[in-house]
Order: C-alpha cells, then sequence, then structure tokens
C-alpha cells in the first residue's frame, strides 16, 4: 500500500531524512518507532504531500505520488492523523469529521459516519459539543475518526497515545485493534512501543532522519 524509496527530505535547508525506504503490505499494521526529533513526523507529512520530498519517490498503492499535491490522497482513500490534531476549535466534533469530505468536494457519507460512531460510541455522545470544550485524549478520538472518515484504506497514525491518559490511550489500543480486522493498512509512529506492540506486523526504527527494518 506504501512504499518509500530512497527518500531525502530537508526543512529550512537542513536534511531531516536520509534515503528511507519503507514497505507496507496491504492490510498490515507497521509500527515506526523513535525517539522526538528522530524524523517520524517529518515522514508521515512528506507521504501525505505536506513537505517536498529533495530525492526518492513516495508510491501508494503502486501509484507514483511524489509529486502529487497533499489533497489528491484523500480521494485515495489515505487518512491521516496529525501528531497535535489540528481540529477547529470553533467547529462542533462531528463538523470536524466531516471536514475531509467537505475538503474533496463529496456528499456527507452518514453510512460511514455512522459506522465510525458505532466504532468510537463516546465521540456520538458528544458529537454536537465544540471541539475546544473536549479533553487532549477526546480529541485525539475526533482526530482518528476524521482520519477514518476518509481512510478507508490507508491510515497513517502520529503519535496516537502521546499526552494522552491511561484509560483512553487503552480505548486507542482498542480501536486500532478493531481497524486492523476491518483490513486497513496502518502506519503508526510512537516514541517507543509501551503501547503499540501488541498491534505490530512490522516495524521501523527511525534515528537521526534514517530507518533499518527490525
Amino acid at each position: 500500500m506504501l512504499e518509500t524509496r530512497n527518500l531525502d527530505v530537508f526543512i529550512a535547508g537542513t536534511q531531516i531524512l536520509r534515503k528511507v525506504s519503507v514497505d507496507l503490505g496491504k492490510g498490515r499494521t507497521v509500527g515506526l518507532i523513535g525517539r522526538n526529533g528522530a524524523g517520524k513526523t517529518t515522514f508521515m507529512r512528506a507521504v501525505m504531500g505536506l513537505l517536498p520530498v529533495a530525492a526518492g519517490s513516495v508510491l501508494l498503492d503502486g501509484r507514483d505520488m511524489t509529486a502529487q499535491p497533499a489533497y489528491a490522497r484523500a480521494p485515495m482513500g489515505v487518512g491521516y492523523m496529525p501528531e497535535d490534531r489540528r481540529l477547529i476549535p470553533e467547529f462542533t466534533v462531528e463538523e470536524n469529521i466531516l471536514l475531509p469530505q467537505d475538503a474533496v468536494h463529496r456528499h456527507h457519507d452518514r453510512k460511514r459516519l455512522e459506522w465510525i460512531y458505532g466504532l468510537m460510541p463516546e465521540i456520538a455522545r458528544f458529537a454536537e459539543r465544540k471541539a475546544l470544550s473536549l479533553s487532549g485524549g477526546q480529541q485525539k478520538l475526533v482526530a482518528l475518526a476524521r482520519a477514518l472518515l476518509i481512510g478507508e484504506r490507508f491510515l497513517m497514525l502520529d503519535e496516537p497515545f502521546e499526552g494522552v491518559a491511561p484509560a483512553l490511550a487503552q480505548r486507542l489500543i482498542e480501536v486500532v485493534a478493531a481497524l486492523r480486522s476491518e483490513g486497513l493498512t496502518i502506519l503508526l509512529s510512537e516514541s517507543d512501543q509501551v503501547h503499540s506492540a501488541s498491534l505490530l506486523d512490522d516495524l521501523y526504527v527511525i534515528e537521526r532522519g534514517e530507518v533499518a527494518r527490525k
């Protein structure tokens, strides 16, 4: 589902990723493990087209997306949950979840939304609340729901467990485990394997912008 070949990425003239090659088979859950500053977020943003690629290539489902704009990923069923959630505070939970469909000018898919509410019923209970009224952990759940709305085939979850209370971290683990059974391809990053160890089919370790399979 995802293949990168010798990916180099610079930010403000500084090289962050060096010859990064990864391969995620369809239906696999794969971890990208590394300390803060190792390059996990840079890698995900490059795959999503949010950062330019200086060298190398990004292929999604066999299609070269290296030079394609970020918005070209959503129609391919690719969802992205950023580390900092990026919710719009003044919007309701449901409005935030529906944003990806608005961005690609699709009609709202109520069936998909109801499936998400069934997967995470706690979100349905506060669907009409403003995002700014939620705790950090609740916002993580909403950000995951938003990624799921469009991410029917491939999800990238950047530090989904970071800064979350233990009970909500366990809830996120349960949700990701359920998504595995749906056949989604999932790439999730974490600073260690404390939360993700039981979820992963494969593992990449990133250090100083270089990646190795473990």
